[in-house]
């Protein structure tokens, strides 16, 4: 167990935390979730005791292992990655490294041997005649490759070494494991085996992620950072939110009996109760919901964004024609024989392999880049949108908030006064001297914030949306998501959030370098269809 007692925090006039008290219990998930800054990190610094607080102090249960994933890979440049891994489970590294060394000694004493039998007693206690293996086997389990496993930290490709990390911090089966954006880095495929392993994980578990599919499936409970305090709610990160959103209804609700207002959140319970999966860990969320009483669900005190895209017209029937588009990098085709049109009705989710296919598709449909083959056509009818993955070139000024959106305030808007820029500005959670702040010293967060109110100045009717969710928080997230479920017109998007792509897509087109696979489907239908996955194989191979 982990016991917080009377934790504060503050760096100056600033409180990230006040006098915040909790346990976290052996067999639960939880999932961190806060606002961007409102101290989600520290707090699991704060656990692993890498940060002191002010005041107050962390307890764990004697003789219990907490393991963290690390964020500096370049601390382990220079160390073979299986050793990496092994060196997760600090007193079993220790205890092999001592044992190497007294066995490499030239004069074995008497007093050595006797050394020697309690480190192997030690060494076999805590598993290390298996650990090469079960390090070896972690790694294969996050793609990484045998050929990789005696190399340097330093010698492997980039985006494989945050997966060393996460193996190192999940070796050994520690008793309290901190999780900081493990999915950070992972493709779907590792990403869906990460979520079964912490799904059957019996230890404590504290995850920080923007991935709301990822919480809901690992997570019993949600830890809420908000206004300084930690509050611990049961359940997993949509029930939170659900439950959080019909509170705050009953409330209002003036009209309604207070019988009724109990019974429909009652309802809300058991209907959540009854969804529980196979994992022992959500059969854990289950039990749980079913001893959850209404007064442990409360409102939230957070504010989401209004994201609101409201056509000025509706599309006609030709909307994009794509035919035979192909482009490449370096000599490597990204994708060719790219031919499709786009139906009214329709919010496409595209995918590749490699994700700079899908970032330089949608560059190229929107004028930014040119294909080397190939041609397209948008509708006369189509107003477009687009949010692209990098957004640094629209923010190499010095200009108010204000006057940044003011730049792009279409031509048929005739009355774009201040409260008319300050409307769009407030919905983005922009408010009183924030739009008197300059755009080059806003957060990646709040940039992409910006961009969104500039998408919804223009009233498109087709939105084209690369990686929508970077940079932002789970309000926005849970906002941005809501807003193109809604939408009326053409979504094309591509993203790592698996809810986003499964809640607003009804069709999946892949970008290969052999062509397309286009189905009407829905993101996880495309994932577990078997056809499509014998397909994939011959298309990139």
């Amino acid at each position: 167990m982990i016991s917080v007692r009377n934790v504060t925090l503050a760096y100056g006039k600033r409180v990230l935390f006040d006098e915040v008290n909790l346990n976290f219990i052996k067999g639960n998930c939880y999932g961190v979730i806060g606002a961007n800054g409102a101290g989600k990190s520290t707090f699991l610094k704060i656990l692993s005791g890498e940060i002191e607080p002010n005041k107050g102090n962390v307890e764990i249960s004697p003789g219990e292992r907490l393991a963290v994933l690390r964020q500096n890979q370049y601390e382990f440049d220079e160390i073979k990655v299986l050793n990496v891994v092994l060196m997760g489970h600090k007193k079993l590294w220790e205890v092999l490294h001592e044992r190497e060394t007294l066995y490499a000694k030239e004069e074995f004493t008497e007093e050595d041997g006797m050394k020697a039998a309690e480190l192997e007693g030690e060494f076999g206690e805590m598993g290390g005649y298996e650990a090469e293996s079960d390090a070896a086997s972690l790694l294969g389990d996050l793609g990484i490759k045998e050929n990789y496993h005696q190399s340097l930290l330093s010698e492997i490709p980039s985006n494989m070494k945050v997966r060393v990390l996460l193996a190192q911090a999940l070796f050994g089966n520690p008793d309290i494991l901190l999780l900081d954006e493990p999915t950070n880095g992972l493709d779907i495929e590792t990403i869906g085996w990460l979520e079964n392993f912490l799904a059957d994980y019996e230890n404590i578990v504290l995850v920080v992620s923007h991935d709301r599919h990822f919480l809901d499936a690992v997570c019993t409970h949600v830890a809420d950072v908000d206004r300084a305090k930690i509050k611990i709610f049961t359940g997993n990160y949509t029930f939170w939110y659900e439950s959080s959103q019909l509170m705050a209804r009953q409330m209002t609700d003036k009209n309604k009996k207070v019988e009724d207002k109990r019974q429909a959140l009652l309802d809300f319970i058991a209907r959540f109760s009854a969804n529980a999966s196979k994992s022992k860990q959500a059969t854990s969320r289950k039990k749980a919901l079913e001893k959850l009483t209404i007064e442990d669900i409360e409102p939230s005190n957070r504010r989401y964004p209004g994201i609101i895209f409201q056509p000025l017209r509706e599309v006609g029937n030709q909307i994009l024609n794509v035919e035979n588009l192909s482009t490449s990098i370096e000599g490597k085709k990204l994708f060719d024989k790219v031919t499709f049109s786009i139906n009214k009705g329709e919010k496409i989710a595209f995918l590749s392999r490699n994700p700079l296919a899908v970032t330089n598709f949608f560059e190229i449909i929107n004028k930014n880049m040119e294909a080397e083959g190939g041609k397209y056509e948008w509708g006369t009818t189509i107003t477009k949108a687009y949010l692209p993955v990098e957004n640094n070139e629209f923010f190499n000024n010095s200009l108010t908030l204000l006057d940044w959106l003011r730049q792009y305030v279409p031509p048929h808007v005739t009355d774009a006064d201040e409260p008319f820029i300050r409307g769009f500005l407030g919905k983005m959670l922009f408010s009183g001297d924030d739009i008197l702040k300059k755009t080059n010293v806003l957060s990646g967060g709040e940039k992409v914030r910006c961009m969104i109110s500039r998408m919804m100045l223009q009233n498109p009717n087709a939105i084209v949306l690369d990686q929508p969710t970077n940079h932002l928080d789970l309000e926005s997230i849970q906002s941005f998501n809501e807003g193109c479920q809604t939408f009326p017109g053409i979504v094309l998007l591509t993203s790592h959030d698996h809810t986003f792509m499964q809640t607003v897509a009804n069709r999946i087109i892949e970008l290969t370098p052999k062509g397309i696979i286009d189905r009407l489907m829905s993101f996880d239908e495309y994932m577990e269809d078997e056809r499509v996955k014998v397909l994939k194989e011959e298309m990139y191979n």
